[in-house]
């Protein structure tokens, strides 16, 4: 961690604090440790979220639709998972012995933002917002660089114009506290129109409401 520290100054005054961001819940369990990062990343989301915001509103004039569905392109989870692999970040992530050779996307996407909560815990909101946008901004300047699409709103343009309804609903979760599968169906006009799996409800959301795409594209929707 010592160079990714040192490259934006940033002091550790909380050991404890960075360890616990690295910490995934097999690793605390295994090792007897009191807390993972789970917490960590509950703050970092919102402050993640924040700081995105307040760039894309102060330096785009987009409407609220458009900039939500930037927003997302770039705090989705893929776009967290390139971030720490191109910080050489996931090396330092605490594991289980059953997590280390498969490390899942999601969780190195969740440390990313326990790591911008301790930032900011530690250093402010200017530090971490310094952080945030150094890291983030070369990728919105790019416009060949994509992360993801957001299915959930696809489809909420396509009922739309024919005004029919739609809900998400989670009709099953399985697995460990510290590994989630989550099954989240989408109905339209009391159908079901798509059924997706994923290790968080907002994943599993975006692959029902992609299904659910397929299916009033007639299964021509990419």
């Amino acid at each position: 961690m010592n160079d990714f520290l040192s490259r934006w100054n940033i002091k550790i005054k909380n050991n404890k604090l960075y360890e616990t961001a690295l910490s995934h819940a097999s690793f605390v369990n295994e090792h007897h440790k009191k807390t993972d990062y789970e917490r960590l990343e509950f703050l970092g989301d919102a402050v993640l979220e924040l700081v995105v915001s307040d760039y894309l509103y102060k330096n785009y004039s987009d409407s609220e639709g458009k900039m939500t569905k930037i927003r997302a392109s770039y705090v989705c989870e893929a776009a967290l998972y390139q971030y720490m692999k191109d910080l050489d970040l996931i090396k330092y992530i605490k594991l289980g012995n059953g997590e280390v050779n498969d490390i899942k996307e999601s969780i190195v996407a969740d440390i990313f933002e326990s790591i911008m909560a301790v930032i900011y815990l530690e250093e402010g909101f200017k530090k971490v917002e310094e952080v945030i946008l150094d890291i983030i901004v070369p990728y919105v300047k790019n416009p060949k660089v994509t992360f993801f699409t957001d299915y959930k709103s696809r489809l909420q343009e396509a009922l739309q114009s024919d005004k029919k309804s739609f809900l998400y609903e989670v009709v099953d979760e399985s697995g460990p506290s510290h590994d989630r599968t989550f099954t989240v169906i989408v109905k339209v006009d009391n159908i079901i129109y798509g059924k997706g799996i994923g290790n968080s409800k907002k994943e599993a959301s975006q692959m029902a409401a992609r299904e659910a795409l397929d299916k009033l594209a007639g299964g021509n929707n990419e």
